[in-house]
């Protein structure tokens, strides 16, 4: 199936649609913060240079960064757990070693939903990531995970 644009020339449906998934892929990731300057999603970690008990919000703390994602507690060795508001997923591979991602399926784009068995999982064609580096397990999806910048703050794990 083809049309005209005006000039003559043909354009295929499959190339409009491919055009416009592009565009809205380069968007969701520029959404996500990913500059490119660290796609392996390490998490850098950093001294806390403040009291663990001080208030997780308003203002910084020594570490820098932004808005706290949540404890490195509740983030279990070999697991991890998908931030849904912020469509970020913060794994923990090895204790101690934090990675993120941008939590959107690389194959359509659905928000990821969970981690589990070593994978991050997408529930609308069951992609599955590796937790260890965003590779892809197994498609549909072809591409892996780009890299998040998050920040561990003492137990606090932060965006940016």
């Amino acid at each position: 199936m083809t049309g005209t644009q005006g000039t003559g020339r043909s354009t295929s449906r499959r190339t409009v649609v491919a055009a416009a998934g592009a565009t809205c892929l380069a968007a969701a990731l520029a959404a996500c913060g990913d500059s490119g300057e660290d796609s392996g999603g390490d998490a850098q970690q950093q001294p806390s240079g403040g009291d663990a008990s001080a208030p997780e919000s308003g203002g910084s703390s020594g570490g820098g960064g932004g808005a706290v994602l949540g404890q490195a507690a509740d983030i279990p060795v070999g697991g991890g757990k998908v931030f849904k508001d912020q469509k970020v997923v913060v794994t923990q591979p090895t204790e101690g070693e934090f990675k993120a991602y941008a939590a959107l399926c690389t194959h359509q784009g659905a928000l990821l939903n969970e981690v589990t068995g070593g994978t991050i999982n997408c529930p609308l064609h069951h992609s599955q990531f590796a937790i260890a580096d965003g590779s892809v397990k197994k498609g549909p999806a072809t591409q892996p995970l780009p890299g998040a910048k998050v920040t561990v703050d003492g137990d606090s794990i932060k965006l940016g």
